[in-house]
Parts: C-alpha cells; structure tokens; sequence
C-alpha cells in the first residue's frame, strides 16, 4: 500500500523522538500521564528552583535547572566565578518523582574549576543537570506542558515572541498563570543572556525555568528577576552558549536536548485552557 507524506512523516518523527528515549526504554511516558516533565519543582538543600528541560547521555536522564539553585551565599551573589555553591553529587527532591536525583553538572563549579575569567560568562552561564534516578526514568516525558516541543536547540531575536512554563508553588497552586508568553527586549553579556519580559513575569521559584522562541526551540533558562529596563522583566541565559560551555568543561560531553513527544504550538490560550 502507498504510504502518503504525512505517514511518513510521522513516522520520521517517532523515529527521531526515540532515538533520544534513555538505553533500555522504549518510550517515554505518555505526556498526559507523566508526572516527571520540563516545568516540575526542584528542591535543592531546600532551596525551590523549575525544571527546564529533558536532556539524555547514554542510560542516564537529567533534568536542567538554574546552577545558582544550588547556590550558598545570598541572592545578591549571582557571579558564577567566585559565588558559593553546594558540591556536585548534593540529592536534589523533584516533585513527581520517588526518590531524590543528583546534581551531576554546575555551571559555577565548572566555571571555577576552570579558572574562568571572561565576566559575560561569568555573569550568565547559569545551569545545573541533574541527574534522575533510574527508578523514575519510567515517570519522564520531555513535552513542555501547554505548548509542547521543544523542538531543538536555537535562538531569540530582539522583538521576538517567546514562551515558557513556570509553575512555582507560590502561585498558590494557580495553574492557569503557568504558562506564559512574552518578548525579547535586549540582549546582553555578547549574547550569553537576554532581557525577556512576560505575562505573567517570573516569580521567586521559577529560576531554571525554560523558555521556547516562536519555533518551539530551547533557548533559554530564566536565571534572574529584574527592575530594569522593565519592572518584572526576567534575565534568561542562551541555553546553546550554555550547553557548549558544558560539553567542554565535563563529562557531560555528549548530553543532548530531549526533543518533545507532543507538537508545539504557539497559543498562549489553549496552553492555559489545557492547564
């Protein structure tokens, strides 16, 4: 029988979608049913921080989330060279999950370890892997909730349409504020960071939220809260510049972005009517 286009099609996808599934699985788990996914709570020592994304390496699973989550000293510290932070192999709580992961990756540690001195990267290279455990690889699914994708790795232009998830618990438990939408107003740092304003504009909890640009690929990680240029707009650091500076500065060489198992669409709406 003749095969259309759109068979095929869909049959490259789930192709593509499982060659990314962790050694051992056959598939991920059905995104409305898994409770381990981009957007969940991390509890770090604590400290509440949002999951950003899926990422694979051979059998193992991780899930991103901000490095200064991890971080010792006060909120005013934000420099990854010389800030404070709790060792790799500290357990990090993640909400859907049976037990504890490990932080695995820390952008901060990596960067003082390294000796860097470069103050852009320093400012805002802002990123943690941690590692799930193998008992809860069977709860993951990579899809952003709302919005589906991520559909790669890219990049936001100035002006552009972006979008995220963010569900920290003090809003309350209001899911429908989860999901947002928003503009790029600047970039910063030599393109290691971008000034993002939303709504609803991030909230203490969502640090290591990701954010999708208007083709549904990663490219950011919400690293701070700022007044300025605009009151509630948020620092989102450049996941491609992020990921590089990580495969060469650790033996997470070859981790690779987990593309969603759900299609991504670009409607703030229906993200919210499904939340």
């Amino acid at each position: 029988m003749k095969r259309t286009m759109s068979t095929v099609g869909a049959a490259l996808v789930a192709l593509a979608i499982a060659a990314f599934a962790p050694a051992g699985a056959s598939a991920w788990a059905p995104a409305g049913e898994a409770t381990v996914h981009p957007g969940v709570m991390t509890f770090t020592d604590g400290a509440q921080c949002t999951s950003n994304f899926v990422f694979t390496q051979g059998s193992d699973v991780y899930l991103g989330q901000a490095a200064h989550c991890s971080g010792t000293g006060g909120s005013t510290e934000t420099n990854g060279c010389d800030s404070g932070s709790l060792p790799v192999g500290t357990p990090v709580e993640i909400d859907g999950a049976s037990r504890p992961g490990t932080m695995v990756y820390n952008s901060w540690l990596a960067m003082q370890a390294g000796g860097e001195t470069d103050p852009d990267t320093c400012a805002y290279n802002d990123l943690a892997l941690v590692r799930i455990d193998p008992a809860d690889v069977d709860k993951v699914n990579p899809s952003v909730p709302g919005f589906g994708g991520p559909t790669g790795v890219g990049g936001a232009a100035d002006g552009s349409t972006v979008y995220s998830y963010g569900n920290s618990s003090l809003r309350g438990g209001v899911t429908t504020l989860s999901p947002k939408q928003g503009t790029v107003v600047a970039t910063e740092g030599n393109g290691w960071s971008r000034t993002v304003y939303t709504v609803t504009p991030g909230v203490p909890g969502d640090s290591g939220s990701g954010f999708l640009n208007s083709a549904g690929q990663a490219f950011g990680v919400l690293s701070t809260l700022q007044i300025l240029p605009t009151a509630g707009s948020n620092g989102v650091g450049d996941l491609a510049k992020e990921l590089a500076y990580m495969r060469a500065n650790s033996s997470l060489s070859s981790a690779q972005l987990v593309p969603g198992t759900q299609p991504f669409k670009a409607d703030l709406v229906g993200a919210i009517l499904g939340s």
